[in-house]
């Protein structure tokens, strides 16, 4: 059975490592095979991470594109299972054309070695995704609207949801308000319509129970954002339909994420403002700190300030009751 793992990871090291020199494979493996696989993962990762940051933190969009195709492919590395059988990637190929990868099942990945190290580095500052995918969003949003800064943009906002989704604590960087206007900013009329449907998708995820970041979307006037968009002219029937649903995600009860007591590991980050914050008197309102969860009456009162017919969207969630929720 060991003897497996350590195939396994060898055969990770290899895949994720293609871009580093004969020697930094070798040690990976090395160290694999000889027992030590959390520091052969660490060594893999690391030096992937390494190199796909240096990558993001540059002005050159071909660069940009290289570093999110690296963290895609170590993203697909961990959460996707590999046709395993000769049989069975001959039967690929042949339908699709490509040999094709299946998500792996939420039980498998958490106990998945090279998911539980990527885990960790995610709880540090240095090897965090979310933050460099961040940072990233903000240089891409400063070099104006054209077809190819756009393309970036949604392929970043795609890989941030996927960080989201696979380490939750990384959400907490959205209740601070300079990376939450980064979002919001995204959601103004003059983006297009794939990076607005885009920055609504990754919204739901960075609010996915989170009540603390949720106050703070409302006490940035996120309501007003995402109403105005929704009710202007020129926005388009595929985001007016995201804006909906996320509305309908908004007004649902919130249950708060267990483990988000971690967020305050990076409470400590800090960075300069997004556009909007340095708009002065007539940017947003800086947040007050809020805790503590709403109910659905008090969020449609809200949201009632913007938009009409709101009790219409309660009345269809109450019907509708997804995700099995109970609205008393």
């Amino acid at each position: 059975m060991r003897q497996k793992i350590v195939n396994k990871i060898a055969t990770f090291v290899e895949e994720t490592t293609g871009q580093f020199t004969r020697s930094s494979q070798e040690a990976c493996i090395h160290y694999c095979k000889a027992g030590y696989i959390s520091l052969s993962i660490f060594l893999a990762m690391e030096s992937l991470l390494s190199l796909s940051f240096d990558y993001l933190s540059s002005f050159d969009g071909v660069k940009i594109r290289k570093g999110l195709r690296q963290l895609e492919g170590l993203l697909a590395q961990i959460c996707l299972s590999r046709t395993t059988t000769a049989a069975e990637r001959r039967r690929s190929t042949a339908i699709d054309g490509v040999a094709k990868s299946s998500p792996k099942d939420l039980a498998s990945l958490s106990e998945d070695p090279a998911f539980r190290e990527f885990f960790k580095l995610q709880e540090g500052f240095e090897w965090n995704v979310a933050i460099r995918l961040i940072s990233c969003l903000e240089r891409l949003l400063g070099k104006g609207n054209n077809g190819q800064n756009d393309l970036l943009l949604v392929s970043t906002l795609d890989l941030l949801r996927g960080v989201l989704l696979i380490h939750p604590p990384s959400r907490s960087l959205f209740a601070r308000e300079i990376y939450m206007n980064l979002l919001l900013d995204l959601l103004e009329p003059s983006s297009c319509p794939a990076v607005q449907s885009s920055a609504v998708l990754t919204l739901v995820t960075a609010l996915l129970e989170q009540p603390s970041i949720t106050r703070c979307f409302e006490n940035l006037d996120g309501l007003l954002t995402v109403t105005s968009l929704f009710k202007n002219r020129g926005t388009s029937r595929e985001v007016k339909l995201k804006l909906v649903e996320f509305l309908y995600f908004y007004l649902m009860p919130e249950i708060p994420y267990a483990g988000r007591d971690a967020a305050n590991a990076h409470g400590g980050l800090h960075r300069s403002p997004s556009k909007a914050s340095r708009l002065g008197s007539g940017g947003r309102e800086r947040p007050e700190d809020a805790e503590g969860t709403k109910t659905t009456n008090e969020k449609q009162s809200l949201l009632g300030r913007y938009l009409n017919n709101v009790e219409d969207l309660v009345e269809d969630l109450k019907e509708t009751a997804p995700f099995g929720t109970n609205f008393g």
